[in-house]
């Protein structure tokens, strides 16, 4: 049987960091969700409102054989800006932070050391959220691939792609072919 893992991420919008982590190269499955607030089941219009206190989130299922744990932090760090609170580009509230969830305490050290590694390259400090992964909790179908259905809507076209291709230019030998 072959072993996979998960990491349990956020980075603003989650459709932006779903649509990069579903071409990278070993990962199974990039699902849109929620995490880190106080209501169960959250919905969309709920976790907008500001007042569950969830994060949009992606849970992303990889092969550790062909992408190690280190490289989808290496990724996270690439795609989003981790200096800004509750908040990425355009997008403002809570439900924008930056996260990392942790599922256990290998996890949990090599994220430490990953944080330590990324504020070597930054001016700001990180505000990114670090804690024991809370209930994740998939968001409504409709978001789900939602890059992938939609990308000539606005948003996409304005904000994922970019981050898309930003990835790819700099992680090309981790495309997904």
């Amino acid at each position: 049987m072959k072993a996979i893992e998960k990491a349990l991420l956020g980075g603003g919008c989650f459709w932006c960091i779903e649509a990069v982590y579903n071409r990278v190269r070993g990962v199974e499955s990039a699902i849109s969700g929620y995490a880190g607030g106080a209501r169960q089941n959250p919905s969309y219009e709920q976790v907008c409102s500001g007042a569950t206190g969830h994060a949009e989130v992606v849970e992303i299922t990889f092969d550790p054989d062909t992408i190690s744990y280190e490289e989808i932090l290496d990724i996270f760090w690439a795609i989003h800006d981790p200096t800004t609170l509750n908040a990425q580009g355009a997008d403002r509230g809570t439900q924008y932070r930056s996260v990392i969830y942790y599922y256990n305490e290998t996890q949990k050290e090599k994220a430490q050391l990953s944080i330590a590694e990324a504020q070597k390259n930054l001016n700001d400090p990180i505000v990114t959220e670090f804690t024991a992964a809370p209930t994740f909790y998939p968001a409504e179908a409709y978001h789900q691939n939602y890059y992938s259905e939609h990308p000539t809507q606005g948003y996409c076209y304005a904000v994922i792609a970019p981050k898309i291709q930003k990835f790819m230019m700099k992680f090309g030998d981790k495309v997904r072919e």
